[in-house]
C-alpha cells in the first residue's frame, strides 16, 4: 500500500513533541477513507498473522480514534477467533483500567470521546496479564521510541508489562520514522505494525 507522498516528506527530526503531533496529525486528516480502510485491513493481517497472536489467549488492544488506523475489524476478528481481549478504560488520573470486550455493542463512549469496553473492569493492573499488547501511536522509530498523543497513560501501562511480552505500536507507513526524542519517563514499544511493512520487531 502507498501513502501520500506528502506524508512520506513529513520531518520530525528537529521539531518539537507538540509540533510532530500536529504533522502526524495533520498529514492523517488528510489521508481518504479509501486509504485509511485499506490500512486497516493490511494492519490486521499483520496482527493477526503474528506467532504470538495467534497462540495468545489475552490480547490488550484498543478501540481506535478518529483517524487512527482503524482496529474495529481486528477487535472483532480477534473475539471471534476465542481471545480474550482486553480494551482500556481512562480513568480520572490518566491511568487505564481494563475490561474485556464483548463484541461491537459493548462499546461506549467514554467521558473523552473514547470507545470503551462496559464490561467490569479488571483494573490497571490486568495488562499484565495479556500475552501480547497493541498500542496506538503518532509515529514509531527505529529503536522502538513511541510518540503518543502526551497524555502518559500508555507509558503507565507499558510499565506494567513484562519484558518477554510482544507490545506492537499500530502506525500507518509514514510513521515508521528514523528517530523520536525521548525521555525517561518513555517506553519502547518491541514490534511495530505498518500497512505495507507489515510486523518489524525491534532488536
Amino acid at each position: 500500500m502507498h501513502q501520500p507522498k506528502r506524508e512520506a516528506e513529513i520531518s520530525l527530526r528537529n521539531s518539537t513533541k507538540s509540533e510532530q503531533r500536529r504533522s502526524l496529525i495533520a498529514a492523517r486528516n488528510g489521508m481518504s477513507t479509501e486509504e485509511r480502510s485499506a490500512a486497516a485491513r493490511a494492519l490486521r493481517d499483520a496482527v493477526l498473522d503474528a506467532p504470538e497472536v495467534q497462540m495468545g489467549g489475552t490480547i490488550a488492544a484498543y478501540a481506535s480514534f478518529g483517524t487512527e488506523p482503524d482496529t474495529a475489524g481486528l477487535l472483532f476478528a480477534l473475539w471471534k477467533r476465542g481471545t480474550y481481549v482486553l480494551l482500556p478504560r481512562l480513568l480520572p488520573d490518566g491511568d487505564l483500567d481494563w475490561a474485556s470486550y464483548e463484541g461491537p455493542d459493548s462499546l461506549a463512549p467514554g467521558p473523552h470521546g473514547f470507545l470503551e469496553p462496559t464490561e467490569t473492569p479488571r483494573g490497571a493492573g490486568a495488562v499484565a496479564s495479556a500475552d501480547v499488547v497493541l498500542v496506538p501511536a503518532l509515529a514509531v522509530d527505529r529503536s522502538g521510541m513511541r510518540l503518543g498523543r502526551g497524555g502518559g497513560s500508555y507509558d503507565r501501562a507499558l510499565a506494567r508489562v513484562g519484558p518477554a511480552i510482544l507490545t506492537i505500536g499500530l502506525v500507518y507507513d509514514a510513521e515508521l520514522v528514523e528517530t523520536l526524542p525521548a525521555e525517561p519517563h518513555d517506553h519502547r514499544v518491541r514490534a511495530v505494525a505498518t500497512p505495507s511493512g507489515g510486523l518489524h520487531r525491534f532488536p
